[in-house]
This record gives structure tokens, sequence and C-alpha cells, in this order.
């Protein structure tokens, strides 16, 4: 793609970065077949391609974004489909991110627009205020159809549809040392996040269970918490980098002091963005060099457990329908890993047609973006429910609570099948299976 930004612009790094991007895009187009946005609207500017040309004039002509730009942008998942697609290498997610940027930066948004913005923004990271807002939406359910028939208040009603009881702090959220079962074979740390803990904490501790077994010593880092990529997405860089930098700091005294062989995630969503620390610093001279530091370390939990070997499992009976998150399929394009350790373990997998397509989650977007999230979610579940699975698996807790408001069937983290396989207790989902 020819670009024409002037030698002044291309003096700033993130537009130079832009332009690197920009030039390498050929119109090739192969991009729209799998972007779920364009798959469900057919709009050009709903698909990658046309959403690069908005970004270039609008960066091009150092525009402030409008309406229009905001609409397509925002319609945006960041599910990276299109990377893994496109045959130039095209790093979409880069520039998306810029723009999301420039968007928040420069666009006035409408006031609910706003107000439902600044109030994610206050709420998801912080683990407790979430909690708190957890019991209020549950409280206030009920109202989830009036406010639907209401088009401001429709990201509303998505939020309470959503809501379910929070959990309260667990023990294994607290900061500590969780040793090795045998002889120490490796040290990690494990990102206790925001949302995770409050809606699912059985998630890590399966992880801190099969860790353990593994003889892995696990650290739960004082300081640690939202990875920021919440915030992230919508385009309040400040904040994301406020929260990523705390992080940092936190995994850098642990790194310089005992040490860590590496840092695992149990939420793919941010194991995606904390891979990515190394490129978002690497203009900050008090962080480029820590941030990728970090980067170089982290893994997916399912990538930590392959590399080290999990021994094989019995046959335990149990269709599993699995949900590739696109955070780690096309994010971290982490692929093969999960698939392989539960068959490994003794499941029966099947994969869903179109599975490299979004399930609607993808942060707030099921809230701020319902109508097209809902959709998302429902071909995405008729695509499962097909597979007749006893339980749906994936390695992301935003496709969990997304998928399971759409289908009975149980939905479980893929760590939780695996620490049940070897030696841990049935997710409460499935105890009747063990029992039987």
């Amino acid at each position: 793609m020819k670009t024409e930004f002037s030698l002044a612009q291309l003096a700033d790094p993130r537009i130079a970065e832009a332009d690197r991007i920009l030039r390498a895009c050929v119109h090739c187009g192969f991009c729209t077949a799998t972007c779920p946005t364009y798959v469900l609207l057919g709009d050009e500017l709903d698909s990658p391609r046309g959403r690069i040309y908005l970004i270039k004039d609008m960066l091009e002509n150092d525009r402030p974004a409008d309406a229009e730009v905001a609409k397509h942008i925002d319609r945006c998942l960041s599910c990276l489909s299109c990377m893994t697609t496109c045959p130039s290498g095209v790093h979409y997610m880069h520039l998306v991110d810029q723009a999301r940027v420039h968007v928040e930066e420069t666009y006035r948004r409408p006031l609910m627009d706003r107000l439902y913005r600044a109030v994610l923004a206050r709420m998801l990271p912080y683990r407790d205020r979430f909690r708190l807002a957890m019991l209020g939406a549950v409280a206030a359910k009920p109202l989830a159809p009036l406010f639907a028939s209401i088009p401001a208040l429709r990201p509303a009603a998505a939020m309470l549809r959503l809501a379910q009881w929070p959990r309260g702090r667990s023990a294994d959220e607290v900061p500590g040392v969780r040793p090795a079962n045998g002889p120490r074979r490796a040290r990690v740390a494990l990102l206790a996040g925001c949302a995770q803990p409050a809606l699912r904490p059985e998630i890590d501790a399966a992880a801190l269970r099969l860790l353990n077994r593994m003889d892995v010593e696990v650290v739960r880092v004082a300081g640690e918490g939202c990875c920021g990529s919440l915030v992230h997405h919508m385009g309040r860089a400040e904040q994301a980098h406020a929260l990523a930098r705390a992080n940092i700091d936190a995994w850098i005294r642990e790194m310089d002091g005992p040490g860590l062989d590496a840092i695992l995630v149990t939420v793919s969503g941010c194991g995606t963005s904390i891979k990515d620390y190394g490129h978002v610093f690497r203009l900050d001279p008090a962080y480029a060099e820590k941030a990728a530091r970090v980067s170089a370390i982290a893994r997916d939990i399912t990538e930590f457990v392959a590399a080290q070997g999990l021994p094989a499992g019995r046959e335990m009976g149990v269709r599993v329908g699995y949900h590739a998150a696109c955070s780690l399929q096309h994010g971290q394009k982490v692929k093969g890993p999960p698939v392989a350790l539960l068959k490994g373990a003794g499941f029966t997998v099947s994969e869903p047609f179109e599975s490299h397509l979004c399930c609607g989650s993808a942060g707030t977007y099921n809230m701020l973006q319902s109508e097209i999230a809902e959709r998302l979610r429902d071909r995405k579940v008729g695509h499962l429910e097909a597979l007749a699975p006893d339980v749906i698996a994936s390695g992301n807790i935003g496709c969990l609570t997304q998928i399971g408001s759409g289908t009975r069937i149980p939905t479980v983290h893929t760590v939780e099948l695996l620490d049940w396989a070897t030696g841990g207790p049935p997710p409460a989902a499935l105890a009747h299976r063990s029992a039987a």
C-alpha cells in the first residue's frame, strides 16, 4: 500500500511503525474471509482491509477521528484472525491499537458511550471493585429486558445479562509460594489478574494443583494485578500502561530475587498482552529492557505444561468440544498444545466448524457491541452444540462466560480438565461423571 506521510510525521516512531504496517498490505482481501464482522455484516469498512484504509486516511492527514471512523474501529473485535490469514504479514494488531488510542484522544463520544466506557474502565481491572459491581448487577438483572428495549441502554442490558454472583476472595489469591509436591523442576509465577478470580477462582486452583503435581513451584507475586488489556483495547493507553508497569515491576523483583523460569497465564487474552509488553514499552527508556524480559518468559499455561510433559492419562469417557480462543490461536499462535494435551489426558476432543471465528466476547466487546456479540455467540454455540459434547473447554475466561451465556452445556477451562485427569477433583459441572 502506498503511503504519503511527511518526513515530519515519520519522525514520530509511532507513525513510522504505522507506515511500515500499512506498506505491507497488498489489498489482497484474504482477511475479509476470516473477519467475523465482515462475515456477519458484509461491509468493507467492517473488514480489516477497510479499517486499514480508514486508519491510513486518518493518520496521514493527522485528522481527528469522527463518528464514522469510531464506529468501524469500535466494531473490530481485535480477534486477530486476519493476522493468521494474511499472506503479507501485516501486523494489524499494532495498527488498530494505535488507531484506538487516536480515536480515544481525538473523538468526543456521545454521553452514554462515554459513561459506559468510564464505568468499565474503573470497575473491570480491579478485583474488589469488580466483585462489588457484580453484586449490584445481579440485583438489577431483572431490569435487563426493559433496558434492552431502549437503544441507549442496550450496553447496560448486556452487562446485566452477563452478570453472575461474584466469588469471594480465595486463599489462592494471597501472595506467597506454593511449593512443588516433589523435587522442584521449575519455579514460575502465576498471574492472578482481575476478573477471573471473582468469576471462577476454581480455574487457578486447578492450575496450582496441576503445576505442583508436576513438581513446579508456583509463586503468587505481590503487587501484580490486571494486565491492562481490557482498557488497552478501549484506547486508554495511560491507564493500560500504568497497570502493565505495576506488573513488570512486581515480576522483575521476583526475577532478580529468587528467580522465575516462566510467567504463566490462564487467561489467554491477558497472555497476548503480556507477551506484547516488550513492544508496548520499546520507546520507554525506563521500562524497555524490563518489559522485554517479562515478555520473553510469558507463557500460556498449556504451552508450559506441554513443554514440561504431561503423563498419558486413562480414558476419561468425556467428549470435549474445544473452543480455541482467538487470543490464543491468533494472538499467541498457540493452537496445537491445548488439543494435544486434552487428547493425551484421555478426553475425546472435537473442534467446531468455523473454529477460527470469534465467539463475540473480546474483553468489553460483548457489552459495548452487544448485538454483534450475541450473533457471533449464537453462531459459535450452534457449531459447538452440533458436536454433542459433554463439556465445552477453552483457555479464556471471557470466552467461557460468553459461550456459557448461550448454552446449557457446561463450560470449563482446559486446565480444569487436565487437573482432573491427573488426579485432581472433577470440575463441579462434571462431578456426577466422576462419581459414576
